[in-house]
Order: C-alpha cells, then structure tokens, then sequence
C-alpha cells in the first residue's frame, strides 16, 4: 500500500504551526478519544515493560521542553498488542506511539494505521540493516531502536575454533560425540513444525533466500526466489541433516538452550536471549559467524524493534519529534539496551555498548551482515508452508526432496498470487 499523500502533507503543514502550539493528540486512556485541553497537550506511548520505566526520565524531559507530557501506557509485547493498535486506530483511539517489530511494518501500511517518520540528517546515524527494515515501499516508518539476530554459539570446551564450513563443523561436532563428550555435534533449535528462522543462513548459503529486491532494496514479493535449484539442494541437505542427528524436530527452543547450557553440544545456532542461561550454567563460550553450507555466505535474519507513529495521532508532529529527537538519541538508546539486552540500533550507542559487551559486537557483527526479516504482508503466505515442509524433510517423510520443496514454492506462489 502506497503512504497517502496527506499523510505527509499533514506533517509539513503541522511544521508550520510547531512554534505557536503542539496540538491535541489521542492522549487519554488507551481506547478513549481526547475530551479536555489538557489531553490534546499530551501523547499517549504503548511500551513494554522491559521499556517503561527507562522512558520515564525521558518522557518527563519532553514535557518540560515541549510542554507536551507523555504517558506510557505499558502493554504486553505481541500480537496482542499489534491486533489492539490495528483496530483502535482507524476509530481514532489508541496511542500516538507504539513500539513494535519491524516485521508488524507490512500489516500497520496495509491498515494505514502509521504514519511516516521523518528521520532527517539522523538516517545516517544508523546501520543500513536497521534502515531497510523500518522502510516499506521507499519510505520510512520507524525509528529503529535495537537489532537481535542469530550467531554460532561455540562451547569453547568441546571446540577450541569453529570450522571453516558447515560440513566441517558438523564432522567436528560428530568427532566430540563420538568421544563421549558431548551429545549433539550441534543444536539448532527446532520443534515439530521446524524452525525457517533458524535455518534460514543455511538456506541463504545453499542459493535459496525468499525473495529479491527492488532497486531501494525492499523485498520484492513478485521476484519469489525460494525454489529452484538451491532450494532443491538445501531439501537434499535437511533430509541428510534429519538422518544424522544435526536437525531434530523433537528439540524445541527451550531443550536446546538447557541441552547447551548442559554442556551436551560444541556448538549451537542462537540468539543473544539465550546467553543468560548460559553464563548462570557455567558455560565458557564464543560468538562467531554462521560457516557456509554452501558457495554463499549464511545470511541471518536480522529482527529490528522500533517506534511508530499513529497515522491517526492529532499530534503527529510533537510525536514525531518524541520519536526521533528523543527517543532516537544515545543515552536513551543506550538505556533502553541495559534495560532489555538488545544491541542499539543506533550507529554510537552500538558501538559504546559493543565497547562494553564482546557479547554485543560479536553477534552485531554477524548481524550487521544479516537480512532484515521481511516485512511484507506476503510472508503470511510463506509462513504457511515453510516451517511444515522443512519437518517432513528432516523426518523424511516428505517423499522424494527436490518435488517436495517445488511443490512448496508452487504452493506458496499460489497463495501470493491469489
């Protein structure tokens, strides 16, 4: 869906009037449109409660700079709270800003429910994966704020380096098993429908990434590029993979962390949100990058969280300057990473926090050089199939690889399609 023109209208018209008033806003309890004086002098911000209090200071200064107050609203972060914004806002209800993952970006467009942000000269202050995951069609919707992806996590007890490819790190790992060290040659964490976002680098590196992108480097859902032959190739490697233990549906998120965390495996593929459990375990480790399975480099996911606008806030321009001038400076940012454990999206805090925490740089560096997960409303349509068609492949119950991965693609073409 294409961002209407009088959205962006709205803001340059309401730069012009910023000097003699910050205007009325949906500012009263979530839900309930502005009746007083007072609530059009104030934004209404749903936040985490791993956010909330870090804002507070924050929130406060705004008020005493712009004589704008803002309220922060905590909410639980999920699907609840996106499906709450989506339909609140359209009545005129709801918040002005939301926090919220890129990956919600696609849906929020399609329901016109977010307005544009205008970054200005601060697009330069962060990192190109953080920018083209807050980005839909050409233009901007977020201001990002912390950036998570998935890295090898390496026992450095069972492995003393991570191997050069990813055959040779399983071979690696199946060496260690065999020596009655270890249990797994390595853990990915999976469940019985498969787990797309963690085998995704494996996927990229075998020649098979989702779609293509357009010029501007948006996902392009016309240019659906998960079949042919490195999609072929990487359903051969998922059966192979099944077979010797390396992916096993029967390992969900939380066996793999407590396995890892057991000592039983050299390596695993993981998130940062794992490392708790690690250090209380006692395990010594290292974050490298994902080796290749393939002639390409394993490519991660990268998620991104952010902050966005209400396309229905009556004070789109004071929450535009909360959102990028406030919320889009270091010590906040920074904040907000001590407070949740994400790395900063932001270019300068990364780099304090990186300076900080080698957990940090490490698994910034591999995202760095990740994908943003797409943010398209298309990947309902992939999401329907993936996950299902990778567990019968690496239960070998899919029949012949090579079909059953086309018949996906074909499967999944046909619902973008229509």
């Amino acid at each position: 869906m294409k961002v209407e023109s009088r959205a962006v209208a709205g803001l340059v018209v309401g730069a012009a009037v910023l000097a003699v008033s910050l205007t009325a806003c949906s500012g009263d309890e979530p839900g309930s449109a502005p009746t007083t004086s007072k609530a059009s002098q104030s934004l209404t911000v749903w936040v985490d409660a791993n956010r909330a209090e870090e804002l507070k200071d924050i929130a406060q200064q705004f008020e005493a700079d712009r004589g704008v107050s803002v309220k922060l609203v905590q909410k639980e972060y999920g699907d609840v709270m996106k499906e709450d914004f989506v339909k609140q806002v359209p009545t005129g209800k709801g918040p002005d800003v939301i926090i919220g993952g890129h990956d919600w970006l696609g849906l929020f467009v399609q329901n016109g429910v977010v307005a544009p942000v205008e970054l200005g000269d601060k697009a330069g202050d962060f990192s190109d994966v953080a920018l083209r995951a807050m980005t839909y069609e050409g233009t901007t919707y977020g201001l990002p704020v912390s950036l998570e992806n998935i890295a090898l996590v390496r026992n450095t007890a069972l492995a003393d380096s991570t191997p050069a490819t990813w055959d040779e790190l399983v071979a690696a790992g199946q060496a260690v098993v065999a020596s009655g060290a270890a249990t797994y040659p390595v853990i990915i964490p999976s469940g019985q429908e498969s787990d797309p976002y963690h085998l995704y680098p494996l996927q990229t590196s075998l020649g098979a990434p989702l779609f293509g992108t357009t010029e501007d480097g948006a996902y392009d859902p016309d240019d659906l590029l998960i079949g042919g032959t490195g999609g072929e190739e990487f359903a051969a490697k998922l059966v192979e993979w099944g077979k010797a233990g390396v992916v096993n549906t029967n390992i969900t998120g939380d066996i793999a962390r407590d396995e890892f965390a057991a000592g039983k495996a050299p390596f695993m593929l993981s998130g940062p949100w794992n490392l708790p459990a690690f250090d209380e375990a006692g395990i010594e480790y290292a974050i490298d990058a994902i080796p290749q399975a393939g002639q390409l480099p394993a490519t991660p996911f990268v998620g991104v969280q952010g902050f966005f606008v209400s396309a229905k806030s009556r004070n789109a321009l004071a929450a535009n300057e909360f959102v990028v001038n406030y919320l889009g400076r270091e010590d906040v940012q920074l904040a907000l990473f001590e407070a949740g454990g994400r790395p900063p999206a932001l270019t300068s805090a990364f780099e304090v926090a990186s300076s900080q925490d080698p957990n940090v740089a490490a698994f910034g560096e591999v995202g760095l050089a990740g994908v943003p997960m797409p943010n398209i409303p298309e990947m309902g349509a992939v999401w329907n199939y993936w996950g299902a068609t990778e567990a019968a492949l690496v239960n070998d119950t899919a029949g012949d690889p090579a079909a059953a991965w086309t018949d996906m693609t074909a499967k999944i073409q046909a619902d973008i399609t229509g």
